[in-house]
């Protein structure tokens, strides 16, 4: 339990360090969905992402960084809930979504994970 209490309280200085060096940015973690078996990882796991952002477009560079080609679908998952709504700028799923360590958490896949309607899977990038 005081590892992970130390864990906390480390991201959480390292938030608190990134925003005061870059107020107009977000701290994100992406990660891969654990039982993802066709996505590569990704090279780093931490983003700094401006607010007015759209989820859509945040999508649509983890699809380059990814290396995706365009038949290939990708799914967000936002705090453990699949993201529909893809011109949510991500200073709006941050206020909404963000841990309490202060890190907004996406999960990627290939596909559904839950299977909740996800409309916007491929915005045009």
């Amino acid at each position: 339990h005081n590892l992970l209490h130390l864990f906390s309280a480390t991201r959480k200085n390292e938030v608190c360090s990134i925003r005061s060096k870059f107020p107009n940015k977000l701290p994100v973690i992406v990660e891969r969905y654990i039982r993802e078996k066709t996505l590569p990882l990704l090279d780093k796991t931490k983003f700094l992402v401006p607010f007015e952002l759209t989820l859509g477009q945040f999508l649509c560079l983890l699809r380059n960084k990814i290396e995706l080609d365009s038949s290939q679908s990708l799914f967000l998952l936002v705090a453990d809930k699949t993201m529909s709504c893809m011109s949510s700028s991500m200073g709006d799923v941050y206020s909404r979504y963000r841990d309490a360590d202060g890190f907004l958490y996406i999960t990627y896949a290939s596909q559904e994970m839950f299977g909740a309607p996800q409309p916007a899977a491929r915005p045009p990038c």
